[in-house]
């Protein structure tokens, strides 16, 4: 089948984009082909989202209510639980979760179920994408063998498969989904050109490279890129504080330099979808070809030692007033993994809960951006928990409090007169607080 008349319905702006995924990375994309005049038709199993979408409700924050006002009102764009309806887009693109499992393997369920349910609706001329973040291989050794098993159409003659990474920043106000370029690998050259000709019409560049083993190394290597930085910036973090130099001091004026250095800031731990999962990817593929990833597996290390690090300062923070973790009150400012964002996704602070109330500690928490905490895999047994008030009598009531995540709207002059204990792990505190002795820095 030539792809020539597909080009053409992209031009006119009458190639329906389907997106399968409303959540952190389907949703943005959505609005950004539906701003760019492309008709837009998007798919989730949570008929929430999709009522939310219709009626113009917001449900991720930082993305705010116009959007979803605009969104509710465009009769070029409709969101539906009904998967038959696949037929009706032109391009199909996956932003489904791809976890690890309890081994830090990859977890492909998610994918797998969509691909299936992708070939079952599957028609001559469909752009089939992957978006999700995955080992190199997906897309020619799994995805492209279900599409052809179950559909009997054939890759790159009756159809027409691509992988494209997402690369969202939630909460990012330099650089949305379109203005972030767009790499694309396909299987085939058709299937290259068809797809970067869909993004160009609402992303400001696509950046083709050779296949699809070299679009999902592409997205692996960055995260990877910022996963070990990260490490270093945090084991630094515990040396300098050993002898007592500050870290973000010597960050902030190492960033000074224009040339070969990049900034990176230490935290609790990381946080979000992408970077404490996807190095993993590489290295149980990497298992397949029998080569080594130290250095990865070494940052992963660092990394998920932070939480039991905070840990220990707060126990030191602790003592210095004469009291026992166990048996304390712990005020956790932050659930969301960064700041401005209601996105809880592999928060560092569900960690810190945990430790915290393994020695016995009462925990609370404060998160104007999560107020109630949502069912997940790991810390289902948190959900349902609600985000404690923002006053001087509650604060007063808890023996440390700690800094996870520093939203801007939280008023930490507030916090530097109402608590005597504070644990900063974000560098959020400065000034009088700090020459005070209240602040310990994490």
């Amino acid at each position: 089948m030539s792809v020539e008349p597909l080009l053409k319905k992209i031009e006119k702006r009458e190639f329906t984009v389907g997106i399968i995924g409303l959540g952190y990375v389907g949703l943005p994309l959505m609005w950004t082909f539906h701003e760019k005049g492309m008709p837009v038709l998007g798919f989730d199993v949570d008929p929430k989202k999709v009522e939310c979408i219709k009626n113009g409700v917001p449900y991720i924050k930082h993305l705010g209510s116009e959007m979803m006002e605009k969104l509710s009102k465009s009769s070029i764009c409709d969101a539906t639980t009904d998967f038959s309806r696949m037929e009706e887009a032109d391009a199909l693109l996956m932003c489904v979760p791809t976890p690890l499992n309890h081994h830090r393997e990859p977890d492909m369920t998610y994918v797998e179920k969509t691909t299936r349910t992708v070939a079952e609706n599957l028609r001559k001329g469909h752009l089939v994408i992957l978006e999700s973040t995955t080992y190199p291989g997906t897309t020619e050794d799994l995805i492209i063998p279900i599409l052809e098993e179950k559909s009997g159409l054939k890759s790159g003659t009756d159809f027409y498969v691509a992988y494209s990474p997402e690369r969202e920043d939630p909460g990012n106000e330099n650089f949305n989904t379109a203005a972030i370029p767009k790499v694309v690998g396909g299987h085939g050259e058709d299937a290259i050109r068809l797809a970067c000709a869909m993004y160009e019409t609402a992303i400001v560049k696509t950046v083709p490279v050779s296949n699809t083993r070299t679009a999902e190394a592409v997205k692996l290597t960055e995260n990877i890129f910022r996963s070990v930085n990260i490490a270093m910036v945090n084991e630094l973090k515990v040396i300098y504080g050993a002898m007592g130099i500050d870290i973000h001091e010597v960050v902030d004026a190492a960033a000074t330099k224009p040339f070969g250095f990049m900034k990176f800031t230490p935290g609790p731990g990381l946080g979000g979808h992408c970077i404490p999962i996807d190095p993993f990817y590489l290295t149980w593929k990497a298992r397949e070809v029998e080569q080594p990833t130290r250095f990865i597996e070494l940052a992963g290390e660092i990394n998920t030692e932070m939480p039991h690090y905070v840990v220990r300062k707060t126990i030191d923070a602790l003592n210095l007033r004469k009291k026992a973790i166990n048996g304390s009150k712990i005020l956790l400012i932050g659930l969301a993994y960064k700041p401005n964002v209601d996105d809880d996704r592999e928060s560092p602070s569900y960690k810190l809960m945990e430790l915290y109330e393994g020695y016995g500690a009462e925990v609370a928490y404060y998160d104007p951006f999560v107020p109630i905490i949502r069912p997940s895999r790991e810390y289902a047994h948190y959900a349902g928990r609600e985000s404690e008030e923002w006053t001087q009598e509650n604060i007063l009531s808890y023996d440390v409090v700690v800094i996870a995540t520093d939203h801007k709207e939280i008023s930490y002059s507030d916090l530097a007169q109402w608590a005597e204990c504070i644990v900063d792990t974000r560098n959020a505190m400065n000034g009088e607080a700090v020459e005070k002795g209240q602040v310990t820095k994490a």
